[in-house]
């Protein structure tokens, strides 16, 4: 059984692709080494003329187009199905932003993993929240761009329970490669559980839900270490050269700089962090409060 319905239209297309590619490459290889034998200068002290074929022009002219439409109808055969979901597919929303995967599902809940249920067609509905990704699932050999203020989608199905890699297959940012995520096929009533079993975060700071729902620990750690914004650690109080406007200044971080921050991500640089990359999250005065009493939590 195939991972996805996919699956074999796509492979077919490729090992016809390769099977014609490695008879050319051997065959023509086989003909240029029988040349350097047959007409080494040791053979032939003399060049002789030899005299065009029109037969073997057309020959090799027919025969390559042929093959170039075979492949090509194959190709199309495969991808075609692709472009249209069938009108009972569930829709499923796609949000990629650096670096993480986000899927939000029609009941309002939200996983950084996609679960679906077995045999059943799923459409991913794609949105980026900043640059251009492209979500892909070598297993089910699908693969669909998502770009910034553009509406795309990608559909399957998933036809064997288990476990499949989803990855970024754009170069989006210096987190590119850590833009993991999975998708999960499971029996249908599992699936029915899971989609209406409410994610217990009492026990969480909501700082740190809005941090992890927002991708805030993909560019800013807790540790101290440096990624692509600066670290949480100990950031309340410190003392940072900010950028605004081109012009350097000298600041102590404190609420005010961090909920400014939060609100107009473009207001200011830290210097030594390249600028643009901190999207506009929209959250509300108490959401951004809410972050701001987590963040002074970590030391």
């Amino acid at each position: 059984m195939n991972a996805s319905n996919f699956v074999e239209g796509v492979d077919f297309s490729l090992y016809l692709i390769l099977s014609i590619a490695v008879f050319f490459l051997v065959g023509i290889t086989a003909v240029m080494i029988y040349f350097l034998i047959r007409y080494r200068k040791k053979r032939n002290p003399v060049a002789t003329n030899i005299e065009g074929s029109y037969t073997l022009e057309i020959i090799w002219t027919v025969i390559p187009t042929i093959l170039v439409l075979i492949m090509f109808w194959y190709g199309w055969t495969g991808y075609k199905p692709m472009l249209t979901a069938p009108n009972d597919a569930m829709e499923i929303e796609a949000v990629g932003q650096m670096w993480k995967w986000t899927f939000n599902y029609p009941n309002g809940k939200s996983s950084d993993t996609l679960v679906i249920p077995i045999d059943k067609a799923v459409k991913l509905n794609l949105v980026s929240k900043d640059v251009l990704h492209s979500l892909y699932i070598p297993a089910f050999r699908i693969k669909q761009d998502v770009v910034p203020g553009k509406d795309f989608s990608m559909w399957f199905i998933g036809q064997k329970l288990g476990r499949y890699d989803i990855l970024c297959a754009e170069y989006c940012g210096q987190l590119h490669s850590y833009m993991l995520s999975s998708v999960h096929v499971i029996e249908e009533n599992k699936y029915d559980e899971w989609l209406n079993k409410k994610e217990d975060t009492s026990n969480e700071h909501p700082g740190l839900t809005l941090m992890k729902k927002n991708a805030c620990l993909s560019c800013h750690t807790q540790d101290g270490t440096r990624l692509v914004g600066p670290s949480f650690k100990d950031i309340i109080g410190k003392t940072e050269t900010i950028i605004v406007d081109g012009k350097e200044q000298t600041i102590i971080v404190d609420r005010d700089y961090i909920f400014n921050k939060i609100s107009n991500p473009t207001s200011s640089t830290v210097k030594g962090y390249q600028s643009g990359l901190m999207p506009q999250l929209n959250l509300s005065e108490q959401e951004v409060n809410d972050m701001i009493d987590y963040i002074s939590t970590i030391k």
